[in-house]
Parts: C-alpha cells; sequence; structure tokens
C-alpha cells in the first residue's frame, strides 16, 4: 500500500466511549510495560530486533523476520538483579546487548550500578563479553564495560567501543600484568574478539565519532584525588588531517552539551545557551574552530538534532513546545515527513527510529495523545508502508482520552503551561481530579501518550500535569535554579494549577488527589504538607521524602559534591521536607518504593511512612522486592495501579 493511497486511513481507536471497567481489568491493561522497546533495523531492512517484557519483571531480547513474519526469542533476563537495556544489530549474523542492574555493596550496603555487554549468535548462542576479562588482582570494581561508540556500518561484526580497563595490582610470579587505566577505545570484531586498540585508556575520558569510525571528540570529566567529581568537562577534538588532541571547551554545568559530529560537514553539533536557553550551533573541526548558530528557539530550548543511516549523518533537530517538533534540513526526508504526516493524520509524532544499510528501507514510529505508537517498515523504493508491531496491543480497542495544552496564571504574573486530560466521553465539568506533576526535578512533561495519565482518565478522573517553574526546557529562568532549592515556587505553582482546575469548574473542589513519581512523589507530598486542605488522596510513587538525607544518601559516591550543591543548606532543607512536616498532611497517603531504588533509597519511604503514622495519620507502604526506581515489572505496576485506583475510589470517586 503506498503512502499517497494510506492517507485516506484512519487509525483512530475503534468503539464508543467507555467509562470505567473493573479496576483489576484497567490496572492490568495499563500497568503493562510496552511490548516493543529499543528497536533496531537490521542493515538489510528486513528483520528488527527489540525488546519485549515477559511474565513481570522478565524482558526477552526478539528478531522479527518482515518477509515471512517469524519471531524468535535470542536472549531473555528474569530481572533479579540483571534486566537486558538494549541489544543492536553488529551484523546479519550477531547481535549486541546491554544487560544491567543493581547489586547491594556487602561492605556498606550502598546499591551499585553494573553493565555488561554481551555479543551472541541471532539464534542467541555463543556468547561473547565483550569487556575486559576480570582478573582476581583486580584493583578496583568494574561497574560497567564501556559502551558502543559507533557500529561502523561500513564493516559488518566489528564495533569501536569505548572500554573501560582496570589494572591489577598484587600480582606475584608474571611478567605479565595489565597496568591499563581507565576508558580507551577499541575496534572488537563481535564473533572472534580480535582487539585494535584505537585509543589508549584515559582516566574519567569518553569519545564521540563521526559515525564514520573516526574517534573526534573526547571527553575528560574533572575529578578530585578521592575521586570526587568536580563538575567541570573538558574538551578535546581531533581534526581530519592529523592525530593530535586540541583543546576544544572547559565547561561546568552543563553549558555545552555535545550532540554528534557530522563527517560531512566536518562539524561538531552542540547545545550551548544563547539569551538564557539552549541553542544549537556547529563547531568547525578543521582547526579554525568557527561557531555557527544552527538554530534557536525563543521559547523553549532546542533539545537534539536527527541522525539517520549510515554515517549517522544529522538531517534536523528537534524542541518541544506545546507538542514536539522537528525541523529537518535534509529536502528529502523534510518532503518524506510531510508525507507520512499526511499518511498517518491521525499520529502526529512521527520520528525515523533507524535505517537499512542502503538506506531505502526507514523503520518509523508515529504515536498520538491517545494512541501508545504503532511502528512501521517504509520501503521508500516501492513507496509501502507496513505496519510491523504496536507499542501496547493490550490497549487495543480501548478508547482514550484526548490531551491538550492549557496555560494557568501563576504567581507574579507567570503563566504555567500544562497537560489536561479529560475521560473520554465525559464533560469537563465538576470531575474528580489528579493532579501529576512530573519528576526531575528538572524534567517536563511532553504531549503524547502517558501510561499512568491515561489509567487515571480511564478511571473517571480528569489529570493536570502542570509544568511548574523547575520544570527543564523552558530556559534558564523557567528553570528557577530546581525543585529543592526553590522549593516553594515550584509547589506554589503546583498548588495554583490545582486551584486553577477547580476554578474553572473542570475539577469537583471537594475531589482532587495528587499523585507522584520521584520528585513529583516529592511534590505530591510536600504540597499535601503546605496546603492540607487541597487534596483528599496522596500518592507517593518512590518519593524524596527528607533533603538532609538525599544528600547522606550520595556520600560514599563520586557525585557527593555535586549533589550537595544541587540541594544546598539553609532552612529551606528542613521546611522543604515532607518527613519534617508529616504532622501536617491531613489526607490519606499511598507510598510505593522498590527496596533496590539507587535513585532515591527505600528508606525515603519506610520513613514517611513511620513518621505519618507516628502522628496519627493513615498510611499505607507498598513495597517491592528488586525492583528499583522505574518498577519495571508487569506485576508489580498492575498492583501499584489497583491501589492507586482503590485509595481513590474511596476518596474521591463517590
Amino acid at each position: 500500500m503506498g503512502v499517497a493511497s494510506l492517507a485516506a486511513l484512519s487509525f483512530a481507536s475503534a468503539g464508543h466511549a467507555q467509562g470505567p471497567g473493573t479496576l483489576a481489568a484497567d490496572a492490568a491493561a495499563f500497568g503493562s510495560r510496552e511490548a516493543v522497546a529499543a528497536p533496531d533495523l537490521s542493515s538489510d531492512g528486513s528483520q528488527i530486533l527489540y525488546l519485549t517484557p515477559g511474565t513481570g519483571r522478565k524482558t526477552i531480547a526478539v528478531i522479527s523476520n518482515l518477509a515471512i513474519g517469524q519471531f524468535n526469542k535470542v536472549v531473555g533476563t528474569d530481572g533479579s538483579p540483571e534486566s537486558l537495556r538494549w541489544c543492536g544489530f553488529a551484523s546479519m549474523q550477531r547481535i549486541v546487548c546491554n544487560f544491567g542492574g543493581l547489586v547491594e555493596s556487602k561492605s556498606d550496603g550502598n546499591l551499585l550500578g553494573f553493565s555488561r555487554l554481551v555479543s551472541v549468535d541471532v539464534a542467541g548462542n555463543n556468547a561473547k563479553m565483550l569487556g575486559q576479562a576480570s582478573s582476581p588482582f583486580d584493583g578496583s570494581l568494574r561497574q560497567d564495560d564501556g559502551d558502543i561508540i559507533d557500529w561502523l556500518a561500513e564493516s559488518e561484526g566489528s564495533v569501536l567501543m569505548s572500554r573501560e580497563y582496570v589494572p591489577e595490582v598484587g600480582k606475584i610470579g608474571s611478567n605479565i600484568i595489565n597496568e591499563a587505566s581507565g576508558r580507551g577505545v577499541d575496534r572488537i570484531d563481535v564473533a572472534t574478539l580480535r582487539r585494535t586498540a584505537v585509543e589508549s585508556p584515559r582516566k574519567n575520558a569518553d569519545y564521540m565519532t563521526d559515525g564514520s569510525g573516526n574517534v573526534r571528540l573526547m571527553s575528560i570529566t574533572g575529578a578530585r584525588d578521592s575521586g570526587m567529581l568536580t563538575g567541570t568537562i573538558k574538551y578535546f577534538y581531533r581534526s581530519k588531517s592529523n592525530s593530535e588532541w586540541h583543546p576544544l571547551a572547559t565547561v561546568t554545568d552543563e553549558e555545552f552539551v555535545p550532540l554528534a559530529v557530522d563527517n560531512v560537514i566536518d562539524s561538531l553539533y552542540v547545545l550551548k545557551k544563547k539569551n538564557g536557553r539552549y541553542a544549537l550551533f556547529s563547531v568547525k573541526l578543521d582547526g579554525s574552530m568557527t561557531t555557527s548558530l544552527v538554530a534557536e528557539n525563543p521559547r523553549v530550548d532546542i533539545d537534539d538534532v536527527v541522525r539517520i543511516g549510515e554515517g549517522q549523518r544529522v538531517i534536523g533537530y528537534t524542541y518541544a513546545e506545546a507538542e514536539r517538533k522537528t525541523v529537518y534540513f535534509d529536502p528529502e526526508f523534510k518532503a518524506l515527513a510531510a508525507s507520512l504526516s499526511k499518511a498517518l493524520p491521525n499520529l502526529p509524532l512521527v520520528s525515523f527510529g533507524g535505517a537499512s544499510k542502503d538506506g531505502r528501507k526507514l523503520l518509523i514510529f508515529a504515536g498520538s495523545d491517545s494512541d501508545p505508537g504503532r511502528y512501521y517498515l517504509f520501503d521508500r523504493n516501492n513507496k509501502s508502508l507496513n505496519e510491523a508491531m504496536r507499542a501496547r496491543p493490550e490497549l487495543q480497542g480501548r478508547t482514550m482520552a484526548s490531551v491538550k495544552s492549557v496555560t494557568i496564571p501563576g504567581a507574579s504574573g507567570v503563566s504555567i503551561p500544562a497537560y489536561l486530560t479529560i475521560p473520554a466521553g465525559r464533560d469537563a465539568k465538576g470531575l474528580p481530579a489528579v493532579i501529576l506533576p512530573h519528576g526531575g526535578p528538572s524534567a517536563r512533561d511532553e504531549w503524547g501518550f502517558d501510561w499512568l495519565a491515561q489509567f487515571l482518565a480511564a478511571r473517571g478522573f480528569a489529570v493536570l500535569q502542570p509544568q511548574y517553574r523547575g520544570s527543564a526546557g523552558f530556559g534558564d529562568a523557567w528553570l528557577n535554579e530546581n525543585g529543592y532549592r526553590n522549593w516553594r515556587t515550584s509547589i506554589g505553582d503546583i498548588s495554583a494549577s490545582a486551584r486553577w482546575l477547580a476554578s474553572q469548574g473542570i475539577a469537583n473542589p471537594d475531589k482532587m488527589a495528587i499523585v507522584g513519581w520521584s520528585y513529583g512523589g516529592y511534590a505530591a507530598l510536600q504540597s499535601a504538607a503546605v496546603e492540607p486542605s487541597l487534596y483528599k488522596a496522596v500518592v507517593a510513587i518512590a518519593p524524596v521524602t527528607d533533603l538532609a538525607m538525599l544528600k547522606l544518601d550520595s556520600r560514599n559516591f563520586v557525585n557527593a559534591n555535586l549533589r550537595a550543591k544541587q540541594i544546598g543548606s539553609g532552612p529551606h532543607v528542613a521546611e522543604g521536607s515532607p518527613l519534617r512536616n508529616a504532622s501536617a498532611i491531613a489526607a490519606p497517603v499511598l507510598l510505593v518504593h522498590g527496596k533496590m531504588d539507587a535513585n532515591v533509597r527505600f528508606a525515603h519511604s519506610q520513613r514517611m511512612d513511620a513518621a505519618l503514622r507516628g502522628a496519627g495519620k493513615k498510611s499505607e507502604l507498598l513495597s517491592f522486592d528488586g525492583l528499583d526506581h522505574g518498577l519495571d515489572d508487569s506485576d508489580a505496576r498492575t498492583e501499584m495501579l489497583i491501589r492507586i485506583g482503590a485509595l481513590l475510589d474511596r476518596t474521591i470517586a463517590r
């Protein structure tokens, strides 16, 4: 079926508007993890490699042969403790997968992350570890092997890997001692493990290639002798004409963010601040370092570039205002994107996810606010567009709620951007409502499908997601330092958003709740402490509950000083900690936390639950053994949604 003929098709969800189903059915449908994650297209465009969930926390890598409609399991993990993070084709015969997870240190009880790169054949056999082989004489813990920095499209079966090296110590009676330390770059044959050194290991180094096998950028992260990070990064570049490294920039606080080296124009694409917002610049790597402004937006940050195909050439850039936008440099892809938008009018969020070696077959994702998304294979030769997979097949046939952008008046005359989701088939009048602040704090929501917001809407609740001051993507002034140091401003914007929803008649002021994850969970608890009468229920998933404790959690890690600087010192640390203000919270609270959470320790929820109960408040604590911050377990997420739904039904749905 050609692109032109697709323009007449509609992909709107089937069926009539649906009211809430059974809580168990809704929770199971929305709690299931995405059926397709991290997809990769083979070099000939005939197969897609992707991750899909098994039962509970299991994850499986699958190769789908599009020509014959065959699906083959390659490898899998049970999530205890390791899980699959991504897999990619290194050749038509072998793939590389990243396994990672968390383990508890026997010495101090801290949770330590680890990751390993493994090559297997497409049948899942003949596994090879790509990292440095471990030794009983290793001088330090090797938490990760490194990463693939170039898939070397012109040389199937070999990759460029930034490889972590740990020196040996105390080895006696041998003339062969590995003294290499730090991160270097090796060219590795993923089948034979034949290795060619490309860059010698350097301490705290990382690298970027031009997509054509040439290492062109090196970063050195600043650290003290103790290992503590300083927050400073030095960048060096290499010209095409010689192998020497030349200074490029020394930066702090992410004021200079390299995105990609484009070999065609011999330039680095980088984000730098202009008028308080990230703008996109190109920097010549020919020795001149000529810098040119490529794009800026007066309202939001430019946030990334788009790369495609052999050589990973840059074809455009992206930003998110009310909706995410892509601007294409490349005229062919600009025309193609326009054609796809016409062909898929109900799926406006279109992106290119991969390409065959010759660039004639493209993997395309298309979704919307009310459609979790579908993957298509587009053949540019015969102009055919075929649906390959759906992101969330469990939701097929359900009518999803639509999401619209709204603007809310806040304190000091500011306008707070937000996303409003109204249950399908319901009038936006007097509804029970949930305020859903995002995590971060330096993050933001975007227009699109949100499984948690859609679950709440399916249960009959209006959902408001405010992009409060402290949110990222809107420039330095809106970031307002961060949502910990300036918690009063962030929480004030969230409270103003809730009151606005009631003042507009959309929400019943006596039937409002607040739900959040991570910093959003912190915001939910702190909002309920600051304005106890505003919410009738509080749900905090993996929440920060005490700012002083958050600083202490990092004391044995290299980012301890950076975390301390982020939070700061002074009265705001105690005043802005829900744990210290538990007695002020009036609404019943549900806390949800994975016990292996390294982002926010489980102790935050444990102590919050104890403090609430000690103050005579209603509190429930739902915990999950072996799960981390993301609760990547379909069964756990289903149980969590059942408990959230039950609390909201008791408190605001009646």
